[in-house]
């Protein structure tokens, strides 16, 4: 794994001992760290697509942690958040788990559970970036087909046979064949089970 597409934790605190003393902590345990004083910051920094998680006070100066969350929640490829605070409250959790957060700490902490929930969260952004790319390079495959491929492919997906298909589509079967082999082959799957799989990967509901 390359520097650009290594996991990192973005610390986004306005408190200068706090950043460094996270930033030792978990880089005990091998994370890599990018220190941001607030969120103005750490949108300067972060480009979306970069796999890892946020760790985010709430309150800060300008933009608060809660706001920053809510204008990461935009990009479906946005890291986890996990939110700190020194001045929590049931309300302030509930609400900032109900916006996204994935966890949320109130200062002091427990240093385990936070390398714990980190760790987690970063896996959890990786395997969700691995499927954005999968959704994103199917709907580019999909794209390749015909109109006519695209209709033999609704057809397949509805369990018709190829004579029913045929009739339907006012060609005969041996075309029929012709054309999914064509959208088979563009689409990389051998079976309609496997054409199934693809397309609910794209977010296709299958009735």
């Amino acid at each position: 794994m390359t520097d650009a597409t290594a996991a990192k934790v973005w610390i986004v605190d306005d408190d200068q001992q706090v950043r460094e003393s996270l930033a030792w902590l978990l880089g005990t345990v091998g994370l890599t760290v990018c220190l941001c004083s607030d969120g103005a910051d750490f949108l300067a920094q972060w480009q979306s697509g970069q796999p890892g998680c946020v760790l985010l006070d709430v309150r800060m100066p300008g933009q608060s942690g809660l706001e920053l969350q809510r204008t990461l929640q935009q990009d479906p490829a946005a890291p986890p958040v996990i939110l700190m605070s020194g001045h929590a409250d049931v309300g302030m959790a509930v609400k900032a788990m109900k916006d996204g957060a994935c966890d949320f700490f109130e200062k002091p902490f427990n240093d385990q559970h936070l390398i714990d929930a980190l760790q987690q969260a970063v896996a959890l952004h990786q395997t969700r970036l691995k499927q954005l790319h999968q959704q994103q390079h199917s709907k580019q495959q999909l794209a390749t087909l015909t109109s006519r491929e695209q209709e033999v492919m609704e057809c397949l997906v509805q369990g018709l046979p190829a004579k029913l298909i045929a009739d339907h589509l006012g060609i005969s079967p041996k075309t029929v064949d012709v054309h999914r082999h064509n959208l088979m082959k563009k689409l990389s799957v051998t079976s309609v089970p496997e054409l199934i799989h693809l397309l609910v990967r794209t977010g296709r509901e299958i009735l």
